[in-house]
């Protein structure tokens, strides 16, 4: 029995939901991706602990996601196994003087809305950002000038070899996309936030002001990854193609949003090829005409 069937019983014996050669295109936001050897859906720590133990010993490599919105999967697929978390990592706890536990398994926006709907404040920039709450901590997701990292107060995670730990005061260094596990093998399990209390009423016309803006200003209506770049220091992405002529530039199915120029999108078709090519257009266009390196912020697996 070859390392990957035998973690699929392994895994399946634990509880876990078992899938062989799924399409990736089916789990990321750009609706692009071939398949993964072994996708798996791990209902809670015991499973998760029992799945990177058996994992590890195998020689198995294992890349969890979260809502898939800031990934782009080769075509080829990914070799080994891909996981996400459901059943207790979807789930949702009030604690005291304004904390929130969240499973990692639960999108950003149900964590903003029920934050909101305890009168918490903190969270509202999140609103609209397409991903998991485990996804945008290890990223450390952010938006208007705010980012995840600066309500977290605690993450829970289990390591790549199947121990749980949890990283919290001085533990968590975050930067400008980047985490405790930015650089490491660990998969966020909770993530508990410190918030304030506040207006029910202005938290929520503040998300309402904050969802109108990007839906004005990005191309919600189409398969996308989100931003496909970091910001450059001072400067903009999206304005600088945007000043380069490439808004509506097409590689294949991807093209440069005419709606912002800092989002890709799938306009039906698009390969990890396509987008590849196209953000090379991107990049060398960019530079040359304005001697701005633009480097990637979704990241590219398999």
């Amino acid at each position: 029995m070859d390392a990957v069937r035998e973690l699929g019983e392994l895994a399946a014996s634990a509880g876990c939901k078992v899938k062989y050669g799924e399409p990736m295109s089916r789990h990321t936001t750009f609706r692009i991706g071939g398949p993964a050897d072994l996708f798996l859906s791990v209902p809670d720590e015991t499973a998760l602990e029992c799945v990177c133990g058996a994992a590890d010993r195998l020689g198995v490599k294992i890349l969890p996601i979260g809502n898939g919105s800031n990934l782009l999967v080769r075509d080829e697929g990914i070799r080994g196994a891909v996981l996400t978390l459901g059943g207790a990592f979807q789930t949702l706890s009030l604690g005291k003087e304004g904390r929130i536990r969240c499973g990692a398994g639960v999108p950003l926006a149900e964590a903003c809305a029920f934050a909101r709907d305890h009168s918490l404040t903190g969270l509202e920039f999140a609103w609209g950002i397409p991903g998991a709450v485990g996804g945008a901590a290890y990223m450390n997701a952010g938006a208007y000038e705010h980012a995840v990292g600066e309500t977290v107060e605690l993450c829970e995670h289990v390591s790549a070899d199947g121990k749980p730990g949890r990283f919290s005061g001085r533990d968590l260094s975050w930067g400008y996309r980047k985490s405790p596990y930015t650089d490491g093998g660990a998969i966020v399990t909770f993530v508990t936030f410190a918030l304030r209390p506040g207006s029910r009423s202005e938290i929520s016309a503040r998300m309402d002001d904050l969802f109108a803006r990007r839906k004005s200003r990005q191309p919600l209506e189409m398969p996308s990854a989100g931003s496909v770049f970091k910001r450059p220091a001072g400067h903009f992405a999206g304005t600088l193609i945007e000043q380069c002529g490439l808004k509506g530039r097409c590689v294949g199915g991807a093209m440069v949003s005419e709606k912002h120029a800092g989002f890709i999108v799938n306009t039906g078709g698009a390969t990890c090829a396509d987008v590849h090519r196209l953000i090379g257009v991107i990049q060398d266009t960019v530079y040359k005409k304005t001697g701005v390196k633009l480097e990637c912020e979704v990241k590219t697996i398999g």
